[in-house]
């Protein structure tokens, strides 16, 4: 399978969306769904979130995996600020805080918040390629370090994560939300460079 990595473009919103929200463990529906009108669709909703050029989940922080014309998987990675101000916690979501309280504790390395394949194309090495290309982005950013959140009960991507050189820095509790599929914790990794 050919597989090609390129910037994200706005006109691929929706499907950044959909693979956002399945890196995210459903957190991002949950909350596009608190902001969207009662009767607006949530991920049409997501995309034009996505859509936007500022905030960390925008389309300009994102690259994609494509396999001919189809969205095969995607990348979501920046540098965190260093500082890191987390601000108020009070004022984040219950469901947020223990994510901003891990980015915290890397202030200035690359982050990974999204990373997925679309799931016609797992088991094809499509993450492994995207993780090898995000510490690509984080060397010619002159980062330290990767670094990346996920719940310890996701155990393939873990194994990934692991066999990648990855480590366990920090975790903090899941906070239940509809449709949470983890118990446990969240995972901070680092890799450094």
């Amino acid at each position: 399978m050919n597989i090609q990595l390129r910037k994200a473009k706005i006109e691929d919103a929706p499907a950044l969306a959909e693979l956002m929200n399945l890196a995210g463990e459903g957190i991002p529906a949950y909350l596009w769904g608190q902001m969207a009108d009662p009767d607006e669709d949530i991920m049409a909703f997501g995309a034009r979130r996505v859509a936007r050029t500022e905030g960390g989940f925008s389309y300009t922080n994102a690259y994609v995996a494509t396999a001919g014309d189809a969205i095969a998987g995607m990348l979501l990675a920046y540098p965190l600020p260093d500082p890191y101000e987390t601000g108020l916690l009070d004022d984040i979501p219950a469901v947020v805080r223990p994510l901003v309280e891990l980015e915290s504790r890397v202030p200035g390395a690359w982050y990974v918040n999204a990373v997925a394949t679309a799931s016609v194309y797992r088991g094809k090495g499509i993450g492994h390629h995207l993780m090898k290309f995000a510490e690509q982005l984080a060397d010619e950013a002159n980062t330290r370090s990767v670094t990346l959140i996920v719940a310890e009960e996701n155990i393939p991507a873990v194994k990934l994560y692991r066999k990648l050189g990855y480590n366990v820095v920090e975790r903090r509790g899941i906070v239940d939300y509809p449709g949470c599929s983890h118990t446990g914790d969240w995972i901070l990794m680092q890799k450094q460079l």
